[in-house]
């Protein structure tokens, strides 16, 4: 058990070496994507649930 539990990390050790980090100017742009698309959707659902809202109040 104790050597499967070895190999599992030394495993974990030469993929993480493979991976291709992103560089600083393409992480800040992935976040600002991802803040903005966050922003957007938090937007449209304002506009979805207020819209909502007036129907049922003229409805009742």
């Amino acid at each position: 058990m104790k050597q499967k539990i070895i190999n599992y990390f030394n495993d974990v050790v030469k993929e993480m070496k493979k991976v291709t980090w992103p560089t600083k100017d393409e992480l800040k742009e992935s976040t600002l994507i991802v803040i903005i698309t966050c922003i957007l959707v938090a937007i449209f659902t304002y506009i979805v649930d207020m819209s909502t809202a007036k129907i049922f109040e003229e409805l009742f």
